[in-house]
């Protein structure tokens, strides 16, 4: 039904679009092939929507289809049923929305380098072409070693160089993560990264461990903060300047016996002194005095609790910009915790830093080529976080081979594109264009607004600094579900969404 819908009711796109190569893995399980030569795109000259009564429709389906695009008139549904209705109110608003984005680790570097120097070139594109890619505008960076490196390492692993006198970004640097970002701003000029350590040198810790129960040395606050702003300087002097830098990355992780991932612990209340009376002071006194502090960078069950506990720290609070929030453990508590977090310190932001599936302990394969339900977990969870106050959210490794690695802890995961070296082709699954979907339209600047939704049809929607409306809808249902889009300034629209379907609607105010 819904494929007779599309012929009849609405004009099909053709064009400027590269259409997807697929491939399968399986029943339900189809990727997008690039190499070389060839990669799906999205028009690259996406068309302006008119304010004429006509919106345009992208839709990725679990059949097939990816980022086909359609165009529809605002009217009356002409005889069909149209039983679902979510009503858009534009003049109710929330949060700024800052962007997408994914993490160039050295596990993503090292697999980039892997490919030819064109396929490399289309991969980077995918991600930060803000004409044929996914148009992210984030891009976060470890400050060191994590466990998607080859070993443990840090920028100064002298003991007790209490100069930092051996202070030097590593060789994977060089290699694996200044290269890839350089050549993401130069594609898009509008990219910010933020930065974000997983674990200082060893010798600044209590327990001299990369790992483990470990906390950074009372005496070394002030030290650990020269030491971040050295980073600083050296990504600056390559070119990329941080938008922001975090506390550390998933503190509680020290609190759990024989975890191996790199950690430092903090409790709120070191965190709070620490920021007040070191980071945030240095920082606020240094070149990098615009670059933001992000505190927690940990699972949002710990909210509000932890950062109501930080923000007691008023020095603390007013060198704070916002919350970084994980997903690992978001089916154990509700999302409004976001709400409460978002509620006790309004002038905060809150933004989701990293996500990735293939990490929980029963989820195997690793990687599962093609999988439709690890797209949809990312739908789902992106359109949650944007109802809830996130101006963001940030994905893992933005590409890992097909055992999802390389991982010095064998920590392995997916990623939304998997790289095969030795076909010279990389694959795009539907985690890549769950986030496209949202990612390609929603600009930096764009504003949440009011929708509602149902069990089966999950939405949220924007307006964009160029005054469109954004709406992003997931048919989580096995059958086509008829909705109508009611704007209470526009009037109505009428979709038949595809079963197990991602989708946005553009339309102009």
């Amino acid at each position: 039904m819904w494929m007779v819908l599309l012929t009849v009711v609405f004009l099909t796109a053709k064009g400027n679009a590269n259409d997807c190569v697929p491939r399968s893995f399986g029943p339900d399980r189809i990727v997008c092939v690039c190499n070389a030569t060839y990669c799906d795109s999205t028009p690259d000259n996406d068309p302006k929507v008119p304010n004429d009564g006509s919106f345009y429709w992208y839709t990725t389906t679990k059949q097939g289809l990816r980022m086909s695009m359609a165009k529809g008139q605002f009217g009356p549904a002409k005889g069909l049923n149209f039983g679902t209705t979510l009503t858009i109110d534009t003049s109710k608003r929330y949060q700024t929305i800052h962007g997408f984005g994914g993490a160039f680790t050295d596990s993503a570097g090292i697999n980039i380098k892997k490919l030819s120097p064109a396929t490399q070139d289309q991969l980077i594109r995918a991600y930060y072409d803000p004409k044929l890619g996914s148009k992210y505008t984030l891009g976060r960076v470890p400050i060191g070693g994590t466990d998607f490196s080859t070993r443990p390492y840090t920028y100064d692993d002298y003991d007790n160089d209490t100069t930092l006198e051996h202070f030097a970004l590593a060789k994977d640097d060089y290699d694996y993560k200044i290269p890839f970002m350089q050549k993401a701003l130069e594609l898009n000029p509008e990219t910010k990264f933020l930065s974000v350590t997983w674990s200082p040198p060893t010798w600044m810790k209590t327990n001299d461990r990369i790992n483990g129960f470990g906390f950074l040395k009372r005496e070394y606050y002030d030290l650990y903060s020269k030491y971040l702003l050295k980073f600083l300087d050296a990504y600056k002097k390559n070119g990329l300047k941080m938008w922001a830098i975090s506390t550390g990355n998933e503190p509680v992780n020290a609190y759990v016996p024989f975890d191996p991932l790199n950690t430092m612990g903090w409790t709120p209340a070191t965190m709070s002194h620490w920021i007040a009376e070191h980071l945030g002071p240095m920082l606020a006194a240094s070149e990098h005095n615009d670059t933001q502090i992000l505190a927690l960078d940990d699972q949002r069950i710990e909210l509000p609790w932890f950062i109501e506990k930080v923000f007691a720290n008023e020095n603390a609070k007013k060198y704070v910009a916002g919350t970084a929030v994980h997903w690992y453990t978001d089916d154990f508590v509700s999302p409004l915790v976001l709400d409460l977090t978002h509620n006790q310190a309004p002038d905060k932001f809150i933004l989701l830093t990293e996500a990735c599936t293939g990490s929980g302990l029963l989820e195997f394969p690793k990687v599962n080529l093609g999988a439709w339900d690890r797209g949809q977990k990312y739908i789902l969870s992106i359109i949650d976080y944007m109802n809830h106050w996130s101006i963001g959210w940030v994905d893992w490794n933005i590409v890992l081979d097909k055992t999802g690695g390389p991982n010095w802890i064998n920590n392995f995961v997916d990623a939304p594109i998997i790289v095969d070296p030795e076909t010279d082709e990389f694959y795009k699954q539907p985690m890549y264009y769950a986030l496209k979907h949202f990612s390609r339209f929603v600009d930096r600047g764009s504003v949440k607004i009011s929708i509602t939704d149902t069990l089966h049809i999950k939405s949220t929607a924007f307006v964009t600094p160029s005054n469109e409306v954004v709406v992003v809808l997931y048919n989580r249902s096995s059958i086509a579900r008829n909705v109508t889009l009611m704007d209470l300034k526009k009037g109505s629209l009428h979709v038949e969404l595809p079963p197990y379907s991602m989708n946005t609607i553009i339309y102009g105010r």
